[in-house]
């Protein structure tokens, strides 16, 4: 769901009807950073640290961030430090307050479990992220986007306020690569020396595109899976890579055959909880995936194009009206993310999706979320991203091939979320929309003449309400 699109408010719509609401975990620190710039709207933040169990460290947030009544629109956003292997202290503490701020409101006014999602390959802000997305009382972690091996360990050792460590992989100046367990100890921020109570330990359910991988995760976690999430090439965002020699279409999409589909019979075999993922948002892909013997679905399109989602409105009403109209395209990038990793576009005028727009921007790389840590000659380590300039990639020992076609998903994702980065020559950061190929079928949810549709109307129809 990209950043801040599955946000804390279509997250509680979600679970106050009974169901997984699930916020997006993915940019928390630079979504919360800039609604606060943003005169933080409806106090919801500042409600939320009210509840916060380190005074100090909200307020030192608040003092950094907060700008009373909105900064003016033609200033940028403020660039806060960018996190590292040596764990400074200021993202850290913003990594904690930004994951609770977001699960607290999206657990606000009702009782029901409430879940968030992490990405894998967005290593280093994890073990502060799960830290304050626990103080809040998360019920589920999500994780996808790679093998989360480490998590049930850290999920085990931060309900307890212990010292946790997980695994940053660094690449080689010569290829290959190496781990650097990043340590991450709740002492170091608990206030006054007064541990807060044993925490909920969730439920951790990785995403998985196949059996294979569930199995791997099943024999060598660091502690017990309580489900999958088994999710297909056609959901949006990050695509799993078809396995074997990737072929393409004329078009340039990567093909996906027969042995890119999960054996569902395999899951079932394994006796743990699964929910499918990937075009099964409708009632018969509902029906579809419990007779499967799942227990439920994944549901991302749908609910990314309803009110309650973060998505810029007149973003998901252009993207609804050539839906409707026949027009809309998903693209299965397999350049755009600097991961590697194939990711679904689609294509609207105005966005990076658009080859012209695309072209017009200036690289840079002032978020540093999907930068790759590499082993420089000299024996220290570095940080690159292929859709950074291209001069600067190649100069820390990247190559060059690798920088074509890459575009920035760090800023367009937050620019979607309506919080675009202005740049010094006054223009701002462009959206890239991703989508799964559901979006094909939205005329279930709404019409030409009553686009807008809401969360509880997504679940009635995925229901058969």
């Amino acid at each position: 769901m990209g950043a801040s699109i599955s946000n804390w408010r279509l997250a509680q719509a979600v679970s106050r009807l009974g169901h997984l609401g699930v916020v997006s975990g993915t940019g928390l620190s630079e979504v919360v950073a800039r609604r606060l710039q943003d005169g933080d709207l409806g106090g919801h933040i500042h409600r939320a640290l009210d509840h916060f169990p380190f005074p100090r460290m909200a307020e030192r947030i608040l003092d950094s961030f907060f700008v009373s009544g909105g900064k003016p629109s033609d200033l940028p956003y403020r660039k806060h430090i960018v996190q590292n292997l040596e764990g400074r202290r200021e993202p850290l503490e913003l990594c904690i307050v930004s994951n609770f701020v977001e699960v607290f409101l999206a657990r606000e006014g009702h009782a029901n479990p409430v879940g968030i999602n992490y990405l894998e390959k967005i290593q280093l802000p994890h073990l502060a992220s799960v830290y304050g997305a626990l103080l809040a009382g998360v019920a589920v972690v999500v994780m996808g986007a790679g093998i989360p091996l480490a998590i049930p360990a850290v999920l085990s050792a931060l309900s307890k306020h212990e010292a946790a460590e997980y695994p940053i992989h660094v690449a080689g100046a010569e290829g290959g690569g190496e781990t650097f367990d990043m340590v991450f100890d709740p002492a170091q921020f608990i206030e006054d020396g007064t541990f807060p109570a044993v925490l909920e330990l969730p439920d951790f359910i990785p995403i998985v595109s196949s059996e294979a991988l569930a199995s791997i995760l099943l024999r060598k976690a660091s502690g017990p899976i309580d489900g999958f999430i088994v999710e297909g090439n056609v959901a949006g965002g990050h695509n799993a890579p078809p396995r074997g020699k990737t072929t393409y279409t004329t078009g340039g999409e990567p093909i996906y055959g027969t042995r890119d589909d999960a054996k569902l019979s395999a899951f079932r075999e394994m006796g743990l909880p699964f929910w499918l993922a990937g075009k099964f948002g409708s009632p018969e892909g509902v029906k579809l995936a419990l007779s499967e013997g799942a227990s439920g679905i994944q549901a991302g399109t749908a609910f990314a194009l309803c009110e309650e989602s973060g998505l810029v409105p007149e973003l998901r009403r252009e993207l609804l009206r050539e839906a409707l109209a026949g027009e809309a395209h998903i693209f299965t990038d397999p350049l755009a993310s600097p991961t590697g990793f194939p990711f679904k576009v689609a294509a609207m005028p105005g966005t990076l999706s658009d080859d012209s727009v695309y072209q017009q921007r200036k690289r840079i790389c002032d978020l540093g979320a999907l930068r790759q840590l590499y082993r420089r000659p000299d024996g220290k380590i570095g940080y690159r991203c292929a859709a950074e300039p291209v001069d600067a990639y190649v100069a820390k020992g990247g190559k060059i091939e690798d920088t074509v076609g890459r575009k920035c998903l760090c800023n367009s994702l937050i620019a979607n979320a309506g919080m675009p980065q202005r740049l010094p020559d006054g223009s701002v950061e462009k959206p890239l929309v991703t989508m799964g190929d559901d979006l094909l079928d939205v005329e279930r949810f709404c019409s030409a003449d009553q686009l807008d549709y809401s969360a509880e109307h997504v679940v009635n129809v995925l229901l058969g309400a």
